[in-house]
C-alpha cells in the first residue's frame, strides 16, 4: 500500500517561517520521522520511505500554494495511488491556533491550495488535516496575516503541535483515517 502526504506551502525564503507554510513544517516532520530526506522532484520535493511495512510519499509542492493541484494529481496518478491514500495538510483560519482537524472530505473553505486540489481532482472527498492559525488580524489584513510569520508565543507552542499533526499523519497510514480522527481530532 502506498501513501502520499502533502504539506502545503510556498517556495522561497521569504515564505519559509510563515503561517501559510505549516503545511511544510508538518511534511518535514513526518520525512524525519520515517527517515527520508527530500530530494527535488516534478513539481516539489519528495521524500520516500517506509513507516511500519507501508511506502509513504512526503511531498512538498513547488508550485505555490494557489498550483498545488497539479502537484498532487501528477504525483497520485504516477505512484497510482487512490484518492483515499492521500492526505493534505494545510492551514485553518477558521480553526484556532494549533487546532487538528482531520476530515475525511470537505469544502476548500477559501483556501486556494485545497481549491486548486479540488479543481484538479474534480472532487471535495479526499483527505485532509487542518492545522489552526486562528483569525488574529483586522479586516482586511487576512493575506498579511496569512504570510506573516509566527508570534512568539506561537513559536514556543509550534514544535510540540508539529510533533502531534507528525503523528496524525502516521497514524492515518498505518490505522487508517477513522481511527487517526478519533484519536488525534481537537488534541
Amino acid at each position: 500500500m502506498k501513501y502520499l502526504i502533502i504539506g502545503l506551502g510556498n517556495k522561497g525564503e521569504e515564505y519559509a517561517e510563515t503561517r501559510h507554510n505549516i503545511g511544510f513544517k508538518v511534511a518535514e516532520k513526518i520525512a524525519a520521522e520515517i527517515d527520508a530526506p527530500f530530494k527535488s522532484a516534478n513539481f516539489g520535493w519528495l521524500a520516500e520511505g517506509k513507516y511500519k511495512g507501508r511506502k509513504v510519499l512526503v511531498l512538498k509542492p513547488d508550485t505555490y500554494m494557489n498550483l498545488s493541484g497539479k502537484a498532487v494529481r501528477f504525483w497520485m496518478q504516477k505512484e497510482n495511488i487512490p484518492l483515499e491514500n492521500i492526505m493534505v495538510i494545510t492551514d485553518d483560519l477558521a480553526l484556532p491556533f494549533g487546532t487538528l482537524r482531520m476530515k475525511m472530505k470537505g469544502s476548500d473553505a477559501g483556501h486556494n491550495g485545497l481549491k486548486s486540489i479540488q479543481q484538479e481532482l474534480q472532487t471535495q472527498d479526499y483527505p485532509r488535516l487542518r492545522f489552526g492559525i486562528s483569525a488574529d488580524f483586522s479586516e482586511g489584513k487576512q493575506v498579511d496575516y496569512v504570510l506573516g510569520k509566527w508570534t512568539e508565543e506561537e513559536k514556543e507552542k509550534l514544535p510540540e503541535r508539529i510533533e502531534k499533526f507528525s503523528k496524525a499523519c502516521l497514524s492515518f497510514v498505518f490505522a487508517g483515517i477513522q481511527n487517526a480522527m478519533t484519536g488525534f481530532n481537537g488534541k
